[in-house]
């Protein structure tokens, strides 16, 4: 595909790197010069200087022809008039707009062919904020994402020594569970990945991805470690758009405390929510937390736009007694430096939003597109298409479909029934089917196993 990215920020610059791995054929257009040329070094991709919403600065970046137009710069405004030029001027088929403001969002009919043309808008608070409140809802897992409408969730716990299935096969877990039908879909022991089979043995410290029906989840997770209790005190050290958003989803079944430095915006969020007790003052003041009794506090988020207020703060609340602290980290260096210590779980805005990105891109029909393990690895809900002779799993049972090397099928969704994957169930179009890639390169082969034409039969 030929796509222009807008925007060399960390959102552009890690989708370009996916993509670019994938063979499409990527510009990227920014008013940065010095971030343009370590991208082009990097990367080896086309990139053009200017303002990306100009109509000459698109014409020269090949809008004329171009597939997809993604415009996720660091301007809501930007973004949108560049959808409406691209449109208007050079038809471009598929414009993808990052649009951050509520007071966008939240006017309907804004975002249509006939008024400002964006085909899909991705708003990177809103995709944080559920990321997290899905972890709050699953105390104890490191992450959580869901397919087929909630119907599917995949959840990553690290597995805890003294934890019922520790030192145990796979296929133990069927015969201790029989009513609660779930399925590995990876193992990451020391960073590296390990296709499961049923005489695989989980050890401790281990990364599980298990999948199950939304009901099973809780079951599941007790056999991999001890449950922690639900998390009910939760405070919030931001009180910014992600800030908000969360104590809003919060503020009537948990008891939610956010802590602002800026007197206006508590001001603000004292008037805009209900029951969240706002406190001004800093997130790294060791004499706030004690009066704020951080030790009875069940989670910290750290979730200010400064990576280091949100390390530090993290740290401190962890010492003090916080049961455990989440912190939000724009830099992706940093990531995995701190997750696994102090910091219970670390969470990239960047890896949460490129998910998104990449289900508009996909080909074939992909409704869901999760980026795990920092990009390594995704998790992928397909709906097949087509019959025996036009597919490649339609009519077929799971054990037989020639999956590419490190891929596995997690379970399939047929209307609101949910089948975890086993060998013999049978593959039927309109199937929701979602899979565990563990090597990106094999992307393109999962793409086609779901493409339906001639070339099949």
């Amino acid at each position: 595909m030929k796509i222009i990215i807008l925007g060399a920020g960390q959102v552009g610059g890690t989708l370009a790197e996916h993509l670019a791995r994938e063979e499409n054929d990527i510009t990227v257009v920014d008013t940065d010069g010095d971030r343009l040329r370590e991208l082009h070094t990097r990367l080896d991709i086309r990139t053009v200087v200017g303002p990306g919403s100009y109509p000459m600065v698109l014409r020269q970046a090949g809008c004329e022809d171009a597939d997809m137009l993604i415009a996720v710069t660091s301007r809501d405004e930007v973004n949108m008039i560049a959808c409406q030029v691209a449109h208007t001027l050079f038809r471009t088929p598929t414009k993808i707009a990052r649009v951050r403001a509520t007071a966008y969002l939240t006017r309907k009919g804004l975002f249509a062919h006939e008024a400002v043309p964006i085909d899909v808008l991705i708003s990177p608070e809103q995709v944080v904020t559920d990321h997290i409140r899905r972890l709050i809802e699953h105390p104890g897992a490191l992450q959580v994402l869901e397919f087929a409408g909630g119907l599917v969730q995949l959840v990553a716990v690290k597995a805890i020594y003294g934890g019922p299935l520790v030192g145990q096969d796979l296929a133990f877990l069927r015969r201790h569970m029989p009513s609660v039908d779930t399925r590995v879909a990876a193992i990451y022991r020391r960073n590296r990945p390990i296709i499961p089979r049923g005489d695989t043995v989980i050890e401790a410290d281990d990364e599980v991805f298990f999948i199950a029906a939304r009901r099973d989840i809780r079951a599941v997770m007790s056999e991999l470690r001890r449950l922690d209790r639900d998390f009910r005190r939760v405070v919030i050290a931001g009180g910014g758009n992600i800030g908000e958003r969360l104590a809003e989803h919060l503020e009537h079944s948990h008891q939610v405390k956010i802590i602002e430095h800026s007197l206006e915006r508590c001001t603000q969020l004292s008037e805009r929510l209900d029951r969240t007790v706002v406190l001004h003052g800093s997130a790294t003041s060791k004499r706030l937390l004690e009066e704020e009794n951080i030790e009875e506090c069940d989670i910290f988020c750290a979730l200010t736009n400064d990576d280091e207020v949100n390390i530090m703060s993290s740290m401190l609340a962890k010492r003090m007694g916080a049961k455990k602290v989440l912190t939000l980290i724009n830099n992706a260096a940093y990531v995995d430096l701190v997750q696994g210590g102090e910091i219970d779980i670390a969470i990239s805005p960047q890896q949460a939003t490129i998910g998104s990105l990449l289900t508009h891109v996909r080909r074939g029909d992909i409704v869901n597109v999760h980026s795990l393990r920092r990009g390594a690895a995704e998790a992928i809900e397909a709906i097949a298409h087509g019959d025996v002779q036009s597919s490649k799993v339609v009519g077929r049972p799971i054990g037989e479909i020639d999956l590419p090397k490190g891929t596995t099928i997690g379970a399939v969704v047929r209307g609101k029934n949910v089948l975890i994957a086993h060998d013999d169930v049978v593959v039927e179009s309109g199937d929701h089917v979602i899979l565990f890639v563990i090597d990106k390169r094999r992307i393109r082969d999962v793409e086609r196993l779901f493409q339906v034409g001639l070339t099949f039969f």
